[in-house]
């Protein structure tokens, strides 16, 4: 082989590697062309931004912890997080970390490990805690004889937010009967937000008062259902939703989450933190019900999900967005069961006006919860607009739903029967959680001889 031939060989090798090197490095980044290089499937939890590697790997592929608490540190401060991480970097627990190294997300939370998945959608070994509580039977007579892998059964504990669990608030809730005397709903005010640019204009526009340009054609249809809605009433046109500033544009034919942002910043961070945003939240498509791991109509199939999916494109009709949007959508056992529930009757009735404000019982109203906001001396009340807030663990539902209609024990019986949760909580729950029962026990116990001890 002359040296010429042998020259040619390795340009053309190198040229190979070379391409394929920058094919792959952007398949991996960019494309869904990634989903090739998955070493396992990916959680529910993540699986909608698999194809976005470099988000949360090194180039070496090793994981970035500041990925993950990117999208989770706002959660696990606002739960209270009952394992911080400065638990575990302080020097006296140094041998605990030896067992289970809780400074890591990782160390629990693996990807593309699906015999390990859990229920709610993350993966953990299922006896971590006896890493650190291995002598519990010791302290707590109740704990004698269970297994370790049963202490984050629904009802018992979970690792970060125990914020309905906790014994104090068990024993102070203890009494509380099944039906609150006066269940209701807190409704939301969104009008007392700091939006005084906009409730300063004081004049409800009207169909002829829009300010689109006057050489297009406009639908009456839609022109009404705008000029019925309260962005007519506080002084919002066409312009203030269908032209960008930032990019100069001067009409948009299809305003972006982005432009609802401008007055709804609340609502759409906590959209674009859930299934139904995060794809946009990385600057991918949005996500369609064909992607879903969960039961979906199939003619809604390749719908995209924004926020005029749920809210439409001029009406905003918060009731349809409340209902009638998720069930056209969902087909799971719990959907299709919730029309044959009482709360959809409750619903019903609350729209039809025959039942006060707030008693009626829809979709939003478990799984957009509504939330308690200060800023100076206002306070307003606004709907959570991430779906999966209070679905991981679902005994997150506990305090900023269940409570307002039900008592602690009956909540906590009712979110841990898979049965009652599949048909819609229609019947009682089949067994008894003894979790409030431990508690009241050793408070009995504790308090006689913390006075024999003084």
């Amino acid at each position: 082989m002359t040296r010429r031939v042998r020259s040619a060989l390795w340009a053309l090798w190198l040229a190979g590697t070379a391409g394929l090197t920058v094919y792959l490095g952007l398949t991996m980044t960019k494309g869904e062309g990634a989903q090739v290089f998955l070493p396992g499937t990916t959680s529910h939890g993540h699986y909608q931004i698999e194809t976005k590697c470099h988000v949360c790997h090194t180039p070496m592929l090793g994981v970035k912890q500041e990925a993950c608490l990117k999208c989770h540190a706002a959660e696990l401060e606002a739960a209270n997080d009952a394992h911080p991480t400065k638990k575990f970097t302080d020097p006296r627990n140094a041998d605990r970390i030896a067992a289970l190294d809780a400074r890591l997300c990782v160390t629990c939370h693996r990807e593309h490990v699906p015999d390990l998945t859990r229920p709610i959608g993350v993966t953990m070994p299922v006896d971590y805690c006896f890493s650190c509580h291995a002598n519990i039977g010791d302290e707590r007579p109740s704990h004698v004889g269970l297994a370790f892998q049963t202490c984050g059964t629904a009802g018992c504990h979970n690792f970060h937010d125990n914020r309905a669990l906790y014994e104090d608030f068990l024993v102070q809730h203890a009494a509380e009967p099944d039906l609150a005397e006066s269940p209701v709903t807190p409704l939301r005010d969104f009008a007392r937000r700091d939006l005084q640019e906009h409730l300063d204009r004081q004049r409800h526009l009207t169909v002829a008062a829009h300010n689109g340009p006057r050489h297009r054609r406009y639908d009456p249809q839609l022109l009404a259902e705008w000029a019925d809605t309260a962005h007519a009433r506080a002084g919002i046109n066409c312009l203030d939703c269908h032209s960008d500033t930032a990019t100069g544009q001067t009409w948009v034919e299809h305003p972006t989450h982005a432009m609802c942002a401008t007055c709804h910043r609340v609502e759409t961070d906590d959209f674009l933190g859930g299934h139904h945003g995060m794809r946009l939240a990385q600057e991918l498509s949005p996500m369609t019900p064909a992607q879903a791991r969960i039961p979906m109509k199939p003619d809604v199939a390749h719908r995209q999900l924004t926020c005029t999916a749920c809210h439409s494109a001029h009406a905003f009709d918060t009731r349809n967005a409340a209902v009638e949007a998720c069930m056209t959508i969902h087909d799971d056992a719990h959907t299709r069961a919730y029309v044959h529930a009482l709360q959809y009757r409750q619903g019903q009735q609350e729209v039809a006006g025959t039942a006060t404000a707030g008693t009626g019982v829809s979709c939003a109203t478990c799984h957009l919860p509504r939330e308690v906001h200060r800023k100076g001396g206002t306070q307003w009340i606004s709907v959570q607009h991430n779906q999966n807030d209070n679905l991981r663990p679902n005994d997150k539902m506990i305090r900023s739903v269940c409570r307002h209609c039900h008592g602690l024990r009956f909540s906590i019986d009712a979110l841990a029967d898979p049965a009652l949760v599949g048909n819609n909580f229609r019947g009682q729950a089949s067994h008894h959680i003894a979790s409030i029962d431990w508690a009241l026990q050793r408070v009995k116990t504790e308090q006689p001889k913390a006075r024999e001890e003084k």
